[in-house]
């Protein structure tokens, strides 16, 4: 999967999964435009990709505001010349019992991982366009598909996600350009790191291949279906997930 000269845009990229999907990138020989809503991160996963010698930029941006995803667009066409990839990673949780759960943290959610996702692609998608080539990769979940107690905003805005994916795949195909999306089950983050033993060890029995998954796992899978190898794929749900979902 040779991805020299692509330039991929990844959201949410300072740290976790985000981090990890701009650094396979760099090793497969791709420029990566790094944003984050915190600018040291963001700084120090585009030092990181730099040392793979290929271009990164670091771009700070809360892609919940209009003008700041505009920001973040100009300032990569400035610097890279083009958009290939974007990748909707940033994200946010919220967790409560949905009687508990309030308006604020129902919004926060929806306005981060959704509406975040759609102002980046229609301001991406212009480019992308006018090159006839381009890849979509919405980082969803599989919670998005089945749903999850305690995490009721979280489940609507990735099953918005999936949506969202489906109508950008019937839109823009005849442009060449491609959207799909990534659906990680239990990874190993800082975030699960933080549930009780009890909560991990529920999250494992239901998964056939009885381990979690890793950053790595989730850039593998996009990495792929932003190659030329994926080129005749678009409009789908890719699972990571150990075999946690299977439908």
């Amino acid at each position: 999967m040779n991805l020299c000269e692509k330039v991929a845009l990844v959201t949410g990229g300072g740290q976790g999964i985000g981090r990890e999907i701009a650094l396979a990138f760099a090793e497969h020989r791709a420029n990566v435009v790094v944003s984050d809503i915190n600018p040291d991160t963001a700084a120090n996963t585009a030092s990181e990709v730099a040392g793979k010698e290929v271009k990164s930029l670091a771009v700070r941006a809360d892609i919940t505001n209009l003008e700041d995803v505009n920001r973040m667009v100009s300032e990569s066409m400035s610097a890279m010349g083009r958009i290939d990839i974007l990748v909707n990673n940033a994200g946010i949780t919220r967790d409560t019992l949905m009687l508990r759960m309030s308006a604020t943290d129902w919004d926060q959610v929806l306005t981060t991982n959704l509406k975040g996702a759609f102002l980046c692609t229609q301001a991406v998608i212009r480019f992308m366009m006018k090159q006839r080539w381009g890849r979509i990769i919405n980082i969803a979940s599989v919670v998005g598909m089945v749903g999850n107690v305690g995490q009721a905003n979280y489940a609507a805005a990735k099953a918005g996600l999936i949506g969202l994916t489906k109508t950008t795949a019937r839109e823009f195909g005849s442009r060449g350009i491609t959207a799909n999306a990534v659906a990680p089950g239990f990874i190993d983050t800082e975030m699960t790191r933080k549930l009780s033993d009890a909560s991990k060890e529920e999250f494992l029995r239901q998964i056939p291949l009885g381990h979690s998954g890793t950053p790595k796992d989730v850039a593998h899978a996009v990495l792929f279906l932003a190659s030329d190898e994926a080129g005749y794929i678009t409009g789908q749900v890719l699972r990571v997930d150990g075999g946690m979902v299977m439908m």
